[in-house]
């Protein structure tokens, strides 16, 4: 991944060829850490959630503290530049450098120590926020610095930007909640930052430059430092002479760790922070107020902080309407509208008496009467649907990037800070701006504060006075005159890094620019830490560092030509910047065919690398390495689709092994602010891989599983023969040599009696009669009987088939002559498209009659029946394949609507045991999961309780070859075998065929499919 180009530019000039070898044989040699140098890695490593790209020399992972001082040593003496990385989700391009990075985020994310008394806890820089805060819960504190990103947001990262949070109006930024800092300075000597008085040796020494630098230059600091809370720009240099409406410290004393808050790594590289910790609220209520008007809405917070909250954010039209498209957030979104407002804010009120809270949220009501605005306000007074209101907002930035095209949001004046009286002015100007520009911006986030992140839409890779650069610094120049005007901060949260460094000194004058060069030519005269951040920083509209470099610049971005299997056209779009009306499929340009579109959706923000509730990202889950993650793979696959990794990178072996741990679980299809469906990407790669490696035995022996069900049924004494697998360890051990199948699982046992050959008790009813039935008004359905379902576990199929009939419904089976209709997924898992889409084409042709006639189509494997609703759309297979997906559903989701509408009214025998329920991937990707939890609460007395996991691990036939088996227990270990564990008397019911083996392997128990459940509980 080498570039002539970047060698020559000053920002991403690498060290020669032997440097950089030397430096990863010394790294190999000298530390446990993980040393990675490949192209594929330093590419994954040259992002963050920036518009900008550098190429890194190379990656280093410590295990440890002291593989962090080594690493640095032998950096300092190659005179490489080092760069700290945490989550990698910077937005101005902080964690992006021609350095050595080195990841904090794997191995250096421990809670060193917890002081309840003292409200204190000392961390590791690697700790992602929301795992520290819920490490403290249980002592009834928090770090209420709480970024948006706080699911992947690290502690050293969030120091090192002087992150703020939707809080900030009551708790202060992160210099306010910082008590003491251990780093290492660039010479190696490790220093404790602290308050002033305390400190010795070279911390005081450092703490006695800074306080005579301020000194120096009192008068200029008074006049020409932003006085608002949100200013993060350049380093803290009036620690001694706070110029902030809120002080660095409660009592006035000077604590030197404040001058590495905000440094973006630049004058040390951390070992440790000591942290100010808050109570927990008790409780918080939470008022939205709509408004017909975004200036209304922007002229409305200067009163509503007057009430005391501790949040007021916004969310704008555009926001809505996004979070409305989002399956995974219209429901939340849709609680808290009135009409159809251009703008809602939400205000919290937190603390310990709820009757207090009460009486605010009805003072909110009554303030905006007293506005003009009556019937405005949307109450929350409870937790839950607080708390899925505040993820909507938390994902804000992320929705608005999750715009087709070309054209993106782009961040570089987002967090533009100004007093709070001239918010509705400011928003306003710059509303003009950007339409004089063409364009047009998505404002979201703080209005407490005067904070709110904008990006006008503009396309960075066109080129010229037209193109995205100019604007952006058309665009910037103007904003800037707006903040001076109104006395604001150009740089309000998000850092400097390569966006805003260069404005620093327009922001304080060459007299404190200079004096922020002396701090850090005091601290690192060799320029060891993030060269060319806050202290001779690029322009920000430098074409050549972006990721998608315009065409004038020394290495444009340019896609590959290739040719899809599956249909990507949806992406491969343009957007207009200011109606955001896409062109139609198809027209945008894409030489991949929108391929290289879709994966160009990942703004590297980060989300795939969470590990609270949901499914998003597995394999990240377990192996906490960048190149698992949704993200990982994403950024890989750009890289490769772009030629950056070489002509044949998309099918190579490098790429095979960024893919290989993806179980296609579809958790990034769903919670991916962005939507980007990894699942998907991964067949179209297997496909194009095998084209060019060829398919395996196992492949072909896992891919032809349909046929095979049928031709073992049909032949005496092949199923008893191919089960003696199972009972000989010689046989397993045999199928782990030959076929890469795990000797330590058991398999599916193969049957004679499968349910196309036995057959239901009450016959199903032919095509003809089940159209006669639709018309007639009777409940007639189609029951899509899946190999797995109908071969292996054939009870299943019979159990559903007994209940739909008990409920009085009529059932129709497609049949095919020799065999069943089949999804093609076992295909599609192989990279057999082909044979897939004709699977899957003859499948759509049998039921399309049916499904046009509105009658439903219940499927029983998720991963099957959705393939109608996902897979199917993207084969090319027509309008009969989008009848079908509308009439697609799943035995649970059926019996939910039914029983809703009056149909289904089949009283079952109570069932006396606890129930917990384990989704498929595939059910939570398609919000197919609340079904099942309303179809069990039918049973008298159940509490069905959804056990909170990612994906089991079995994920089809992946958990059964022996080079996943272990990454695969890992999965299930991580939350699903405990909690089934915990729960020894419980009913395990799981529909996933691969989640049933998975558990049956791992717990030592039988999960039974709903309809297996329910037939047991049918009334006699």
């Amino acid at each position: 991944m080498t570039d002539t180009a970047a060698a020559e530019h000053p920002h991403t000039r690498l060290p020669p060829n032997e440097v950089c070898a030397q430096l990863a044989q010394q790294l190999r040699r000298e530390t446990r850490g993980e040393v990675l140098f490949d192209d594929a890695s330093r590419g994954r490593y040259a992002t963050d959630a920036s518009i900008y790209q550098i190429l890194p020399v190379g990656v280093f992972v410590p295990t440890c503290p002291e593989d962090v001082e080594t690493a640095l040593a032998i950096a300092r003496g190659l005179k490489v530049p080092v760069l700290a990385r945490g989550g990698g989700t910077s937005q101005c391009g902080q964690t992006t450098g021609a350095a050595l990075v080195i990841d904090n985020s794997k191995h250096l994310r421990r809670m060193l120590d917890v002081n309840v008394g003292q409200r204190t806890a000392t961390v590791e820089p690697g700790l992602v926020l929301d795992h520290l805060n819920a490490q403290l819960k249980p002592h009834g504190l928090w770090f209420p610095v709480d970024v948006s990103t706080s699911a992947q947001a690290t502690l050293g990262g969030m120091a090192g930007n002087n992150s703020c949070g939707s809080r900030s109006i009551a708790y202060g930024n992160m210099v306010h909640n910082v008590l003491g800092a251990q780093a290492w300075l660039a010479d190696g000597e490790l220093c404790r930052f602290g308050p002033v008085a305390g400190l010795r040796g070279r911390a005081a020494a450092i703490a006695d430059v800074v306080r005579s630098l301020a000194e120096r230059h009192r008068a200029e600091i008074e006049a020409h430092w932003p006085k608002v809370l949100r200013r993060v720009a350049g380093y803290n240099l009036d620690i001694f002479h706070p110029q902030s409406e809120r002080p660095y410290t409660a009592d006035g004393h000077v604590n030197l760790a404040h001058l590495l808050v905000g440094a973006e790594g630049t004058l040390a590289f951390t070992r440790s922070l000591t942290l100010q910790l808050a109570p927990l609220p008790r409780a918080k209520v939470l008022g939205v107020v709509n408004f017909e008007s975004f200036h209304r809405a922007m002229d409305s917070a200067q009163h509503i902080v007057k009430l005391g909250p501790t949040a007021v954010e916004l969310v704008d039209r555009t926001m809505i309407e996004l979070s409305l498209a989002n399956p995974a957030f219209r429901p939340t979104i849709e609680t808290a509208l009135i009409g159809r407002p251009e703008a809602i804010l939400l205000v919290e009120f937190a603390g310990d008496d709820p009757a207090v809270l009460t009486r605010k949220l009805r003072d909110l009501v009554a303030l905006m009467g007293d506005l003009g605005l009556p019937g405005s306000v949307v109450e929350m007074p409870d937790e839950a649907p607080q708390k899925a209101l505040w993820e909507v907002r938390k994902a804000g930035l992320n929705i608005m990037m999750s715009l087709k095209g070309d054209g993106k949001p782009v961040s570089f004046i987002e967090d533009c800070a100004v007093p709070l009286q001239h918010l509705a002015e400011y928003t306003d100007a710059l509303t003009e701006v950007f339409a004089r520009h063409g364009t047009r911006g998505t404002w979201y986030a703080h209005a407490s504060v005067g904070t709110l992140h904008v990006r006008p839409i503009l396309d960075m890779r066109v080129d010229g006075p037209q193109g995205g650069a100019a604007k952006m610094r058309a665009i910037a120049d103007e904003a800037a005159a707006l903040v001076r005007k109104f006395k604001g901060a150009y740089s309000g949260e998000h850092g400097d890094g390569l966006c805003r460094g260069e404005w620093i000194r327009w922001q304080f004058g060459p007299a404190l620019d200079d004096a922020l060069r002396a701090i850090k030519r005091e601290m690192d005269p060799a320029n060891l830490f993030n060269p060319g951040k806050i202290i001779d920083a690029p322009r920000m509209d430098d074409g050549a560092l972006f990721r998608f470099a315009p065409a004038g610049s020394p290495r444009p971005y340019r896609r590959i030509a290739l040719k899809p299997v599956l249909d990507w056209s949806a992406w491969n779009v343009q957007a207009d910047p200011v109606t955001e009306v896409a062109t139609a499929p198809g027209t945008g340009g894409d030489t991949t065919g929108g391929l290289a579109k879709a994966v160009e959706m990942c703004n590297n923000n980060g989300t795939c690398r969470k590990f609270d509730a949901g499914t998003m990202c597995p394999s990240y889950r377990v192996t906490r390495d960048e190149q698992h993650s949704t993200r990982g793979r994403a950024n890989t696959l750009r890289l490769a689709l772009s030629g950056q990794l070489g002509t044949e990178a998309f099918t190579s072996e490098a790429m095979a092994e960024t893919m290989d741990l993806c179980v296609g679980c579809k958790g990034c299809k769903r919670e991916c602010p962005t939507g980007v469906d990894m699942a998907r990407m991964k067949i179209e790669f297997t496909a194009h891989y095998k084209r060019r490696h060829g398919h395996t035995v196992r492949d072909r022996l896992m891919a032809g599983l349909p046929a095979m069900v049928h031709a073992v049924a049909a032949l005496p004494g092949t199923a008893r023969l191919l089960n003696l697998r199972n009972r000989s360890p010689l046989a397993r051990k045999l199928g782990e040599r030959w076929l890469g199948i795990a000797a330590g699982r058991s398999l599916p046992a193969w049957r004679r009696d499968t349910f196309w050959r036995q057959g239901p008790a009450t016959p199903f009813v032919s095509q003809d009669e089940a159209l006669a039935a639709a018309r007639a008004g009777e409940k007639v359905a189609v029951l899509f009987v899946d190999t797995f379902n109908g071969g292996f576990e054939t009870e299943n199929a019979l159990a559903a088939a007994r209940v739909l009939q008990a409920a009085g419904y009529r059932l129709h089976a497609p049949a095919k002559g020799g065999g069943h209709h089949c999804c093609g997924r076992t295909h599609l898992a192989s990279g057999m498209v082909d044979e897939a889409k004709a699977s899957l084409g003859a499948l759509v042709q049998a039921l399309h009659p049916l499904a046009a006639a509105g009658v439903a189509v219940v499927g029983l494997e998720p991963s099957c029946l959705l393939t109608l609703r996902d897979e199917a759309l993207a084969m090319g297979l027509g309008e009969p394949a989008e009848v079908v997906a509308g009439q697609a559903l799943m035995f649970e989701e059926f019996i939910a609507r039914e029983a809703k509408a009056g149909r289904f009214t089949l009283a079952f025998k109570p069932l006396g045991q606890p129930l917990l329920v384990h989704g498929h991937c595939h059910q939570k990707a398609f919000g197919a999961i609340s079904p099942v939890i309303e179809v069990l609460k039918l049973i008298p007395g159940a509490k069905p309780q959804l056990i909170e996991s990612s994906c089991c691990g079995m994920a089809g036939a992946f958990g059964y070859e022996a080079r996943h088996q272990a990454v695969s227990m890992q999965m299930a270990e991580a939350s699903l075998l405990p909690a089934i564990r915990q729960a020894p008397d419980a009913v395990v019911v799981a529909d996933g065929t691969s989640c049933r083996h998975q558990i049956a392997d791992g717990a030592q128990r039988e999960a039974v499919h709903v309809a297996r459940l329910l037939e047991r509980l049918l009334p006699t």
